[in-house]
């Protein structure tokens, strides 16, 4: 894993703080954000969308990939994941499925309003994601 200096990771999470106050989560009131940092340095945001149809609810992870990918950009290094949780959240599945389509090694730090945090390898949240699939 690349590591972030301080100054860039607390950019990071200055971003995903930011992109978490866009959130619409008028059911849940669980607001989260996400940055997410690709190869070349740029910076794409997303921020959860929720649905009446929870089934067609975005993740803030999601949404910045879909940003990201939107963009032409698909070698994404860091995602930072920041939502007002007792403890950092992790992502769940869906977005873990769709984080391995493009870097099976994403590092992954999540922050909680209170300044806590959580850091893993996506191979850690979710070994062996293509295993059986493809051969």
């Amino acid at each position: 894993m690349n590591s972030l200096t301080p100054m860039n990771l607390d950019a990071l999470i200055e971003t995903a703080k930011a992109a978490r106050l866009q959130a619409y989560a008028p059911y849940s009131k669980f607001q989260v954000g996400a940055a997410l940092l690709v190869e070349n340095g740029e910076v794409f945001v997303g921020c959860n969308v929720e649905n009446l149809s929870y089934g067609l609810t975005i993740c803030a992870e999601r949404s910045a990939v879909f940003a990201s990918v939107s963009a032409g950009k698909r070698r994404f290094t860091k995602l930072v994941i920041v939502s007002d949780s007792k403890q950092p959240i992790s992502p769940c599945g869906a977005c873990r499925q769709v984080l391995a389509e493009f870097n099976e090694d994403l590092e992954i730090i999540s922050v909680n309003l209170q300044g806590e945090t959580f850091q893993a390898s996506l191979n850690e949240l979710l070994p062996r994601p293509k295993a059986g699939i493809l051969g």
